[in-house]
């Protein structure tokens, strides 16, 4: 299994902390966002390379802390340079199958959470279903559910259909940005993008794979915290005590 980070974003929000410097690689609690993800998941014993995608802006930072590190990393740099042309999260990850011909499952995560539960459980719930997967949690807040991925599970936690900032969200389930592809549903983003899926958000790529395969949804066990914006990272930073569930 490969796991793919999204990076190649550029906090625009987060500025001037993230005008020369990718937010993935900010501090938290002692480590950086990204170490807090990596290392946690590389506990599964199940991921064999980490693809960090980068812009061309920021590759070079990655690059340094990737050659700083024990664990199997590969930047991958999409070559764009500015916020105004960016490929957006769906065309990076094509960008970065082909780049590196994968063909494996893999696991896609947005390298800007951080999480209180481990990642494992994630990992271990795809396995047990065989599908591909999202995960999902309660949001009784309309105006945050219309700035969201809003899916619909049935009973038996199959993924019936997902819509980014919907205008009427039909549930109250959210889809945060870590998700799982099987290798055969990894081959049909090409297909996704030739047949007008979304390319910005990540989630759109699950509501066009949702209607052409079997995908799961697991309630997620624990908590995400989203660094949006300076607010939000310092908040982060007072309240994170890493993995606790």
């Amino acid at each position: 299994m490969k796991c793919v980070i999204l990076a190649a974003g550029y906090a625009t929000r987060l500025y001037p902390l993230t005008e020369n410097f990718p937010k993935p690689l900010l501090e938290v609690g002692g480590k950086t966002i990204l170490d807090w993800l990596l290392e946690d998941i590389h506990t599964s014993g199940l991921v064999d390379e980490y693809i960090v995608i980068s812009n061309h802006k920021f590759a070079h930072h990655f690059q340094a802390w990737a050659d700083a590190h024990t664990l199997p990393i590969t930047v991958v740099d999409d070559g764009t340079s500015t916020n105004e042309t960016r490929l957006g999260a769906v065309c990076d990850i094509q960008f970065a199958i082909e780049q590196l011909k994968l063909d494996d499952d893999l696991l896609i995560i947005a390298g800007d959470n951080v999480l209180d539960f481990s990642l494992v459980r994630f990992i271990r719930y795809a396995g047990e279903k065989n599908t591909s997967c999202t995960m999902r949690y309660y949001e009784a807040d309309a105006k945050r559910l219309s700035k969201s991925g809003v899916s619909e599970i049935d009973e038996n936690e199959v993924l019936l259909s997902l819509e980014e900032k919907p205008a009427a969200p039909e549930s109250h389930w959210c889809t945060p940005p870590f998700y799982f592809y099987k290798a055969e549903d990894a081959r049909k983003i090409r297909d996704a993008i030739a047949d007008g899926c979304g390319t910005d958000a990540p989630g759109s790529l699950v509501a066009w794979m949702c209607r052409h395969s079997v995908m799961h949804s697991m309630e997620m066990p624990g908590s995400r915290y989203d660094i949006g914006n300076l607010e939000s990272y310092r908040l982060v930073q007072e309240k994170y005590r890493g993995i606790t569930k």
